[in-house]
């Protein structure tokens, strides 16, 4: 049985039970069809004795028999006997020996020879005469031989019956479980071709076959999506660090030089650090998504005055907004309270303000708001710069993925990491955020809480 496909292992074990269920059915019918047969045989006889009487007549002290008299049952032998038992009139089998004395209104079993009989007889009293007995004799035996036809019929195509239910349940069957072969066929091209493109696509179909085909589908797309993410965030994690790198040495060798003065080497100095501090930044907010995405990022709520620490970290970024002419306005609703991760929520509004003033306009304007209402706090950064064609504003959440680079600063030019960390301590925080954006007419991002969330992730 180990060794058997599935297919023929439900094929075998359906195929015995419909077998085994036909057998049982077939006793059943054959048993009630008997009891049915010979019921009706029994009360046939008893009929056609008591309906004889109306074949005999006593007139001018002799009896009269009708002829017809033996013809009023197929198969039933009537004779007549007296009062004292003497055969008057009728016939008897010929392989019926012996008769048994008279007994009133019984069915009795009578074996002679080979053969079963029914015997039935029956008193009557008949007008100038007296009583009189009818017999009636009907052979079990030829009753019984139409159910043993029925019996031989049924044994010769039960093999048929079988055969046709196991050829065409192993049909059903491997055509119901077509997809499980589809898809190890396409596993095993994925294993041995490293193709995560390929899928089983079954087609429509709500059984538990097509469910686990669409599931499998569906569960390729995200692993290969999660290949993709992951040769992408290799490809840029090395792209964001191999610049920096080529400044550190390229600095450390210019000012390892003999003929550099000591002016010029602060000068590499300052450049290695400012490029260590970008890297320290980069690999920081790395660290902090990897744990996320692990589910080892822990959050520590505590209740926090939202309102002053977005005035805070307002006022901390409008010396970088002074340095590209960007203005900072608020409108903060004051002292509302929400408990939430410090550390985090200080990451997410200078996020998106730095964000606003990395990528906004010289001269612009960046409008910083907050408020709560109907059990929600909401916010929202929005600037006045060029904005976000409609068919890019899903990728900006994707780690690294930066919209147009010249539209920041050399110095200023962000990693891609800030959107998806706002994005996951939004969701850490059971809220939700959204942008809205106009070419040419600036970028709005909004995000929401509830007033006061039941469970921080932690």
């Amino acid at each position: 049985m180990k060794n058997l496909s599935i297919k023929l292992k439900i094929t075998l074990w359906y195929t015995v039970f419909m077998t085994i269920l036909i057998i049982v059915i077939l006793w059943l019918l054959f048993s009630i069809s008997s009891s049915q047969v010979l019921s009706n045989a029994q009360l046939r006889l008893k009929d056609t004795v008591t309906r004889s009487f109306h074949e005999i007549e006593y007139e001018d002290g002799v009896l009269e028999f009708d002829k017809d008299i033996n013809f009023l049952g197929e198969g039933i032998y009537i004779s007549v006997y007296s009062a004292q038992g003497a055969l008057l009139y009728g016939r008897t089998p010929s392989l019926f020996h012996g008769a048994p004395m008279l007994i009133m209104d019984e069915i009795q079993q009578v074996t002679s020879g080979q053969n079963l009989w029914y015997v039935y007889d029956y008193c009557q009293k008949i007008d100038g005469y007296g009583n009189l007995w009818v017999r009636g004799i009907a052979s079990q035996t030829q009753t019984d031989a139409a159910l043993h036809i029925l019996v031989r019929l049924a044994l010769i195509f039960l093999p048929f019956f079988v055969l046709c239910i196991a050829a065409g349940g192993y049909l059903i069957i491997r055509k119901t479980l077509a997809p499980l072969a589809d898809m190890t066929e396409t596993a095993r091209q994925i294993s041995e071709g490293n193709d995560l493109s390929r899928r089983i696509r079954v087609g429509e179909g709500k059984d538990e076959v097509h469910k686990m085909a669409h599931t499998f589908d569906r569960m390729m797309d995200k692993l290969q999506a999660s290949f993709e993410n992951e040769k992408q965030f290799t490809s840029d994690v090395s792209h964001e660090l191999r610049t920096p790198v080529a400044v550190i040495l390229s600095q450390c060798e210019y000012a390892s030089r003999e003929d550099t003065t000591p002016e010029e080497t602060r000068g590499c100095i300052r450049a290695i650090t400012n490029q260590a501090r970008k890297m320290s930044n980069l690999i920081s907010q790395l660290l902090t998504l990897a744990r996320a995405d692990s589910g080892k990022q822990q959050l520590h709520p505590e209740i926090l005055n939202l309102s002053e620490l977005a005035e805070i970290i307002t006022e901390e970024q409008r010396s970088l907004a002074a340095a590209r002419n960007i203005t900072l306005e608020t409108d903060i609703q004051p002292d509302i309270l929400f408990c939430g991760d410090e550390t985090m929520m200080m990451r997410l509004f200078i996020n998106l303000i730095s964000n606003s003033i990395t990528y906004g306009r010289q001269n612009g304007h960046t409008l910083i708001t907050l408020s709560s209402g109907s059990g929600y706090i909401t916010g929202s950064v929005a600037d006045d710069g060029i904005g976000i064609e409609k068919d890019k504003l899903d990728k900006i959440w994707n780690r690294f993925y930066q919209v147009d680079s010249a539209r920041s600063s050399g110095e200023r030019q962000g990693s891609g990491l800030g959107l998806p960390m706002v994005k996951w301590i939004t969701q850490a925080h059971k809220g939700t955020i959204s942008v809205e954006s106009s070419p040419g007419e600036g970028t709005r991002f909004t995000f929401t809480f509830p007033a006061q969330p039941r469970n921080a992730e932690k």
